[in-house]
């Protein structure tokens, strides 16, 4: 399998393709990145967050750019910034009302030769998310967005802004139940207006590709890695941002997403309105979060889920990465703000759901 390494903005032509296979590079948060997360939920099998919030985006902000691996075949250079709240004309590989957002068409080998691509040979598939810059390519969003330029400021590789307001034991939702009928949900803030900005540039190499079904994944991996392409045909390479990862209970993949632990770190400010960044975060102890000086309990109000503890103050779960607040940043999590950070930093995939591998470039444990 030959590499390809997605950058934005193509370096040189190099040449056409004479069998006419092309790859367009596109990009998408899935349709919660424009729609957000309903609760109730719409149906049983679509996402939401366990403990009854709803949460709507205004802005889902990140830099995409190449990534420079293995025998680099052909490259489209950038950076691009992006809005992926916004959307785009392009259907979304996840289906449904998804959006995607078409970056640049690559219809030959510009970095060896100009040669066509081989339909008969799988190109590894790469990309990077980067620090914001002022020397970014704008799509679906301005170049003097004052969210942008704080990016810039700040260092932030993906910025999220929006509002969390609890719908629990609404019309239509599950009653909800806790780990501690004691303690009072309704001092917590009700509305909570969020904005996380996540200092993660990470690469994400080689990764699996949903389109390559039926054909079988190495070992247990869900799909075959690599972008094959068709001649006289156009196949598309997403990168996809997943929006849920920094809310999970657990390290493990596709574990539920909480709020109430960001709720009860929510600041009130001059107006009384709650926020909570990233900030707030920083020294916190994920292991057993605390509301005040009270302990947090589980609170379960999506149909079928359980804690998954039966511990009465909640707790996410760093599997074999131990929990140490004075510890190395780049062998241990410190607190809530790395818990999240690491979670974020898996949130890359291709064409959907397509699994890459993570190379962070921030002290963090592997």
């Amino acid at each position: 399998m030959k590499r390809l390494v997605l950058s934005l903005l193509l370096l040189s032509c190099g040449g056409s393709s004479s069998n006419g296979a092309k790859i367009q590079f596109s990009a998408s948060g899935e349709v919660l990145a424009l729609g957000g997360y309903g609760y109730p939920p719409a149906s049983a099998n679509a996402a939401a967050f366990v403990d009854g919030w709803e949460i709507h985006f205004t802005k889902l902000l990140t830099t995409i750019d190449k990534s420079q691996v293995g025998s680099l075949v052909a490259e489209l250079d950038g950076p691009w910034a992006i809005d992926l709240h916004q959307g785009g004309p392009l259907p979304g590989k996840g289906g449904g009302n998804e959006q995607a957002y078409p970056i640049q068409v690559l219809d030959n080998q510009n970095k060896n030769g100009g040669k066509s691509f081989d339909p008969t040979v799988r190109y590894a598939f790469g990309f990077d998310l980067i620090p914001a810059t002022a020397s970014a390519k704008f799509l679906q969003l301005a170049s003097t967005d004052a969210d942008y330029q704080d990016m810039i400021t700040n260092g932030y590789v993906v910025l999220y802004v929006g509002t969390a307001t609890w719908r629990g034991n609404g019309t239509g939702g599950a009653a909800c139940t806790t780990t501690d009928n004691t303690f009072d949900f309704t001092k917590l803030p009700q509305v909570v207006n969020f904005r996380l900005g996540f200092k993660s540039p990470t690469t994400y190499l080689n990764c699996q590709n949903p389109d390559n079904d039926p054909a079988k994944g190495l070992g247990s991996e869900n799909h075959e890695r690599g972008v094959q392409v068709k001649a006289n045909d156009t196949v598309i390479a997403q990168v996809t941002v997943h929006t849920d990862h920094p809310f999970w209970e657990s390290f493990v993949h596709d574990t539920p997403p909480h709020f109430d632990q960001l709720a009860a770190l929510a600041v009130k400010d001059s107006n009384g309105n709650y926020n909570v960044s990233l900030t707030q975060t920083v020294g916190v102890d994920y292991t057993g979060f605390k509301f005040g000086s009270l302990g947090l309990p589980w609170r379960a109000c999506a149909p079928g889920y359980t804690p998954p503890n039966t511990n009465a103050v909640m707790g996410f779960d760093s599997l074999t990465i131990p929990h140490n607040p004075a510890g190395d940043p780049s062998t241990s999590m410190r607190d809530y703000f790395d818990y999240m950070t690491y979670n974020q930093s898996t949130q890359g995939h291709l064409n959907s759901d397509g699994l890459c591998f993570v190379q962070r470039h921030y002290p963090s444990p592997p």
